[in-house]
């Protein structure tokens, strides 16, 4: 196989209706604060989140980009080494979050939103996850 033209996910773009809530969830909930700020003259008008290893979401106040109307999220994901904890936090700080489920592919998740509304998928990986099995099996789905 050759090598991808794509290395990793560089970044996720969001709008967010209220920067400073938006802010405040990833912060108090994943534990990540921005790496900087977008400004447009003395106005704050987005962020960027640094999730390690390269790997960024970029938060925009909605209504000030040009390309909020054609551009949409399904959702996110994001990895976890205690899934128990995150969701524990999250419910701790008001937060509603699913319960956790076995899904398909042999790795724990549960759900949440954040305060835009944007649905993030939390991940905990387990020895039988398929993500780190063989290629070219199939994932049966049962949805």
């Amino acid at each position: 196989m050759t090598k991808p033209l794509v290395k990793q996910v560089a970044h996720t773009c969001i709008f967010a209706r209220d920067l400073d809530a938006v802010e405040k969830f990833y912060t108090d909930i994943c534990g990540v604060a921005p790496k900087f700020d977008f400004k447009r003259g003395e106005s704050r008008i987005g962020f960027y989140l640094d999730f390690g290893n390269r790997t960024f979401i970029e938060v925009f106040l909605k209504g000030e980009s040009r390309f909020e109307e054609s551009n949409q999220i399904n959702h996110i994901c994001f990895e976890t080494d205690d899934i128990d904890a995150f969701m524990d936090n999250a419910r701790a700080k008001g937060v509603e979050v699913t319960d956790k489920k076995l899904g398909v592919d042999h790795t724990w998740q549960c759900w949440l939103a954040d305060p835009s509304g944007v649905k993030l998928e939390i991940f905990q990986y387990t020895p039988q996850s398929m993500q780190f099995g063989p290629d070219g099996v199939v994932c049966q789905v049962d949805w």
